[in-house]
């Protein structure tokens, strides 16, 4: 593959392209890596009359132990160009997981096109169950802000976004099963699971207001290098059940070949693409 020349005429076009290609592998990574669903793909699955039954969001494998406070931070490559960064914390409170992301672009990129994502969610570590999802977005002069809450109780999700330019907000109800994760501690809830080669699992996933059926393929052993090292993986490729995105993009999530089964590498293949996150560093705190 070949870089883009920034003293050639085609530059800012290039560099736009660039920076838009970021931008969504950003927000693949940090909102929808499981889930992949754009706008327009949700319209797509909420216009098909049957739906598959949701499973059930079976618990943590026993014995299973999730980080007491660990920072994972990744770059995103493009080509032969860094686009940006994606920060996970991870921090155990009780019977809660904490999980916050934050998604950054750098260098050409936040010149031509900054973002400053923020996400945070929350999962129960015995059940799996999520707490909620919040997320604020600023990208180029889009602000937006939401909030996503569960009410097993009653069955219901409910959402909160504003538009923080335009100083709009609705609020939006959907129904909910009785347990689910969300997009953000999803990538964490996966991993602690059983991965082994040829035994798919799937589970219950909210997000956009609705529920989808996430299936982790557990395809294969692979050695992966990093700029943090280099590891023993299995690779993973989640896929969205009803299969409305085969014409839209693969994704696969690399995680270590040992109990504690951290992401280490996640590529998206889109139509525009290839985006590949690499751990750059692991740290406990």
């Amino acid at each position: 593959m070949t870089g883009l020349n920034l003293n050639r005429p085609r530059a800012h076009f290039s560099g736009l392209r660039l920076s838009r290609l970021a931008v969504a592998g950003l927000w693949l990574l940090a909102v929808q890596a499981l889930q992949f669903a754009s706008a327009q793909t949700a319209q797509t699955v909420q216009a098909q009359p049957v739906q598959r039954p949701i499973p059930t969001l079976q618990p943590p494998t026993p014995g299973y132990v999730f980080p007491a406070r660990q920072t994972l931070t990744f770059t995103v490559d493009w080509r032969v160009f860094t686009g940006g960064t994606a920060v996970f914390h991870l921090e155990q409170q009780g019977d809660q997981l904490k999980v916050t992301a934050t998604a950054d672009t750098v260098g050409a990129v936040n010149m031509l096109f900054p973002v400053i994502d923020q996400f945070q969610s929350a999962m129960d570590t015995k059940t799996g169950c999520s707490d909620g999802f919040s997320k604020q977005m600023q990208e180029g002069r889009r602000k937006v802000s939401s909030d996503l809450t569960f009410d097993y109780h009653a069955g219901k999700q409910n959402e909160v976004e504003k538009n923080l330019v335009k100083g709009t907000q609705k609020a939006l109800t959907a129904s909910i099963p009785a347990c689910v994760t969300d997009s953000l501690s999803g990538i964490f809830y996966a991993a602690s699971q059983r991965l082994t080669v040829g035994q798919d699992f799937g589970f219950p996933l909210a997000d956009a207001m609705r529920t989808v059926t996430v299936t982790m393929k557990v395809e294969a052993h692979e050695e992966i290098k990093t700029p943090a090292g280099t590891f023993q993986t299995i690779r993973v490729q989640p896929t969205a059940d009803e299969g409305v995105v085969k014409s839209r993009g693969n994704i696969w999530i690399w995680y270590t070949d040992d109990a504690r089964h951290m992401p280490v590498q996640i590529r998206a293949r889109l139509f525009w693409g290839t985006i590949t996150f690499h751990l750059q560093s692991v740290e406990a705190k």
